[in-house]
C-alpha cells in the first residue's frame, strides 16, 4: 500500500472492504513441501494419481492450513500501513471455515474487510478483519475467516 493512514481513518472504515491481494499460485511442489514440513502427507494432498482416482476433487488439493498460511503475505499486499505502528502480531481467529478445496495449480487471493477496530487510547489496538480467500475461476471461496491482529504504536489522541 502507499501512504500510511491513521488509526482513526482505518477505524472509520469498519464494515468496508479495505483491500485485495495479488494472486498466489499453489503449485504441487509447494504443497508437497508443506506436507513434508508439517508431517501431513495425506494422499489427497500429495498423490495426484490416487487423489484423481479416489476423491471427488479430480486431483490433489492444497491443505487448508497451507491456504490459510498465505494470509500474512496477502495482508502485506492488501492492508494499509497504520501511521505510528511499531509492531503487529497475529492474535488468532474468531472463526475459520474451509469452504472449498483448492486444486493443486490453482491461484488464490485474499479480500480483507475491517470488521472491528478496538482502540481505547494508549499504544495498543485490536483489529478484526473479515477475510475471504478466493480461488481464481471458482464460484465458492477457499476460506472465510475472522482474523484478529494486535498492533502497538504511537497513534496519538485521535488515533
Amino acid at each position: 500500500m502507499s501512504q500510511p493512514i491513521t488509526l482513526a481513518t482505518l477505524a472509520g472504515q469498519e464494515g468496508a472492504e479495505i483491500g485485495v491481494s495479488r494472486w498466489f499460485a499453489l503449485a504441487q511442489e509447494q504443497i508437497n513441501r508443506f506436507a513434508a514440513l508439517t508431517e501431513d502427507a495425506y494422499f489427497i494432498h500429495t498423490d495426484p494419481a490416487r487423489a484423481r482416482a479416489e476423491t471427488p476433487f479430480g486431483g490433489t488439493v492444497a491443505h487448508g492450513f497451507f491456504t490459510l498460511s498465505f494470509l500474512s503475505a496477502m495482508s502485506y499486499d492488501a492492508l494499509p500501513e497504520v501511521a505510528g505502528k511499531r509492531m503487529q502480531v497475529n492474535y488468532g481467529f474468531d472463526r475459520i471455515r474451509f469452504v472449498a478445496p483448492v486444486p493443486a495449480g490453482a491461484r488464490i487471493r485474499g479480500r480483507f474487510a475491517l470488521s472491528r477496530c478496538q482502540w481505547a487510547g494508549g499504544e495498543e489496538a485490536t483489529l478484526t478483519y473479515g477475510v475471504t480467500v478466493e480461488i481464481a475461476d471458482a464460484e465458492r471461496p477457499a476460506v472465510v475467516a475472522d482474523w484478529v491482529a494486535r498492533i502497538w504504536g504511537a497513534f496519538g489522541e485521535a488515533g
